[in-house]
C-alpha cells in the first residue's frame, strides 16, 4: 500500500486572487446591468411622475383610469382617443402607459415664475429645462430665483390643434420636505384663483407603511379637495399678502379638533400615528407655498371675485 503525500493547501496568494478576480467579474456584472437599466428605471420615473402630477390635476385617478369634468363640474371616468382627448367613459376604461405620456404632454406644461410672480418659459429665460428639473429637486424648486411651475391645460376637443393658445385651468406646484424617516417629494394642483385646491400626490416617501405611509393613499389625499392654500381669519376673510399659508394637517379630525371655523377649510385629518409625518407635511407646505405667494397675488388680481368661505 503507497503512502499517499498530503494534499498542499492553496496558498494565500492564490486565495487573494482568486476573491479579486471573483470580485472583478461581479462588480463588471453589477455595471454592465445598471447601465443597461438605467434607461428603463428613468422612463418608469418619469412615467410615475408624470401620473402623480395628473392625479394632483384630478385628470388621473389612483385606480389608472382618467377624469374629465362635465357641464355641472362634477369629475367623471374619461378615456384617451388619441392625441391628449378625453371624452366620457367608464371607470374600467383603464389608461395604457402610452395614454398617460400623451395626456400628460398635451395637458401639462412646465414653466418659471420669478420673485415678483411672473410666469417665464424656459426658452427666455435661457435655462436648459432637463437639467433644471434634474439637479434642483433635491434641493428644491421654491428656493431657486426661477422656480418650477406646470400649467394646467383644458381638455382640447378632437382635431384641434396643439398651438393653439389656451388659458390654464390650474397650476401644479412641486412639493419637497422631510418626513419622519426621509425626504418627501409631491405636487399639488391649484385653481386659477390662486388658492382653492384642486388635489394633491406624494410621489416618493419613505414613511412606515400603514402609518405615514398613508399620506400616498387616494382616501387620505382626497381630504384636500377644494381646501384653500391660505388660511382665513375669524370672519372668513383673506389678505393674500399676510395670510399664512399652507395646509394643516391636525392632530385628529378637523370636525373635533376645528369645527366649523373658517379655519377648517385650511385642514385636513391627520393620519392616526403619524403625527411627525404630519409636522413634516405641514412645514413642505408651509416653506413652498410662502416662497410662491407673490405667483398667488398675481392670480388673485387676475380673478377677484375669490369664495373665501
Amino acid at each position: 500500500m503507497s503512502n499517499q503525500l498530503p494534499r498542499q493547501a492553496p496558498s494565500n496568494a492564490r486565495i487573494i486572487m482568486f476573491v479579486v478576480i471573483l470580485s472583478f467579474v461581479c462588480a463588471l456584472i453589477l455595471s454592465i446591468l445598471a447601465s443597461v437599466l438605467k434607461e428603463p428605471q428613468e422612463i418608469a420615473k418619469e412615467l410615475d411622475r408624470s401620473k402623480q402630477m395628473l392625479i394632483a390635476a384630478r385628470i388621473f385617478t389612483h385606480d389608472g383610469y382618467f377624469f374629465i369634468r362635465n357641464e355641472e363640474g362634477e369629475y367623471i371616468p374619461a378615456k384617451h382617443v388619441g392625441d391628449g382627448v378625453l371624452v366620457p367613459g367608464t371607470e374600467s376604461d383603464t389608461a395604457s402607459d402610452s395614454d398617460v405620456l400623451d395626456v400628460y404632454i398635451r395637458r401639462l406644461s412646465p414653466y418659471l415664475v420669478n420673485g415678483e410672480g411672473d410666469i417665464t418659459s424656459f426658452e427666455k429665460a435661457g435655462i436648459d429645462k432637463d437639467q433644471y428639473i434634474t439637479e434642483n429637486k433635491k434641493v428644491g424648486y421654491y428656493k431657486q430665483p426661477l422656480k418650477l411651475i406646470y400649467e394646467i391645460l383644458p381638455n382640447p376637443q378632437q382635431g384641434e390643434p396643439e398651438q393653439k393658445e389656451e388659458k390654464p385651468v390650474g397650476y401644479i406646484i412641486p412639493v419637497n420636505g422631510f418626513g419622519l424617516w426621509d425626504a418627501i417629494y409631491g405636487y399639488l394642483a391649484i385653481e386659477p384663483d390662486g388658492m382653492t385646491v384642486i388635489g394633491i400626490s406624494w410621489y416618493e416617501q419613505k414613511e412606515t407603511p400603514g402609518l405615514g405611509a398613508n399620506m400616498a393613499d387616494a382616501p387620505w389625499q382626497s381630504q384636500f379637495f377644494d381646501k384653500t392654500i391660505f388660511q382665513p381669519d375669524s370672519t372668513g376673510e383673506v389678505d393674500f399678502t399676510t395670510a399664512p399659508l399652507g395646509i394643516a394637517v391636525v392632530r385628529g379630525k378637523v370636525a373635533e379638533v376645528l369645527g366649523d371655523v373658517p379655519r377648517a377649510k385650511n385642514a385636513v385629518d391627520g393620519m392616526p400615528g403619524a403625527t411627525l409625518t404630519g409636522n413634516g407635511i405641514n412645514k413642505a407646505y408651509q416653506d413652498v407655498l410662502s416662497a410662491y405667494r407673490p405667483f398667488f397675488i398675481k392670480l388673485k388680481e387676475e380673478t377677484p371675485k375669490i369664495n373665501s368661505e
